[in-house]
């Protein structure tokens, strides 16, 4: 797999916190990551909701999260802050042809990608986007349950989910099936309506790219689904993943379900 280039491991530690999770001997620690969400199309109401969740990831494992919509940003010298960009909820048409420039020299030089939910609806008309995320989107059926069959139980960002993962969400058909990338987890089509794939319905899948690492999830429409304890283990799964962390778990502390205190009954006020 890809390692991460000499210019990232210059980068001090950022947090102020020592990285809770468990990283492989050696490894450089992750300081920086830049969430993306620009719109040039529909734009998703749980953005918000999404920016605070790798907000709190970055707080937990003790690396700095930026946010942005300016599209500036994508030069060399800034992209070089960040070991992984995340492409949340990102629609259409948002970077002109010099930062699209300059985020392919990011990602082949060593960068990493996590592309979630609609990143696929985003830059049809640049094919290195295209084979980055892996596969654009054509369409969905309503939100509703579905089940994920996990592929790879070894990988960052699945090591820790069931077998069968099950969750609601907008579920995304593809204009085509990803052929050049390693399919990380399925969904069950015979356990929710409206899949258009042919064969088996990718859903979460990584690839390298040169020196760099790309990854997409197809979950994330949802306020809710940012508030699920494994999705945000996913997501961190897949950032320590694409900067170059082969072996990242979460530690002991985060597998282990909260306990909340008990709380005295309220009666509840009749009304709207």
């Amino acid at each position: 797999m890809a390692m991460i280039p000499l210019l990232f491991c210059c980068l001090p530690f950022i947090g102020g916190q020592p990285v809770e999770s468990a990283q492989p001997a050696g490894a450089t620690p992750v300081t920086s990551v830049l969430v993306f969400s620009k719109t040039g199309g529909f734009r998703h109401g749980s953005i918000p909701q999404g920016q605070k969740a790798l907000k709190a990831i970055g707080e937990k494992h003790g690396f700095r999260v930026e946010t942005t919509e300016d599209s500036g940003r994508f030069n060399e010298t800034e992209l070089k802050k960040h070991q992984v960009i995340i492409f949340l909820n990102t629609t259409g048409d948002i970077l002109d042809a010099g930062q699209q420039t300059a985020f392919e020299g990011y990602l082949r030089s060593g960068g990493g990608y996590v592309g979630i939910h609609a990143a696929s609806d985003t830059e049809y008309d640049w094919p290195f986007y295209g084979k980055v995320v892996g596969a654009y989107f054509a369409g969905h059926p309503a939100v509703q349950p579905a089940k994920i069959r996990i592929e790879d139980s070894s990988h960052p960002a699945t090591s820790f989910l069931p077998k069968i993962w099950e969750r609601t969400d907008e579920w995304y058909n593809f204009r085509e099936f990803p052929k050049h990338v390693k399919v990380l987890a399925w969904l069950d089509t015979d356990s929710y309506q409206g899949s258009s794939m042919p064969g088996k319905h990718p859903a979460i899948w990584c690839h390298d790219i040169d020196l760099g690492r790309a990854f997409y999830t197809v979950g994330g429409h949802t306020d809710a689904t940012f508030e699920e304890p494994l999705f945000r283990q996913h997501m961190a799964g897949a950032i320590y993943w694409a900067a170059g962390h082969d072996d990242w778990k979460p530690s002991q502390s985060e597998k282990k379900p909260e306990k909340k205190s008990p709380t005295p009954e309220k009666k509840e006020k009749s009304g709207a």
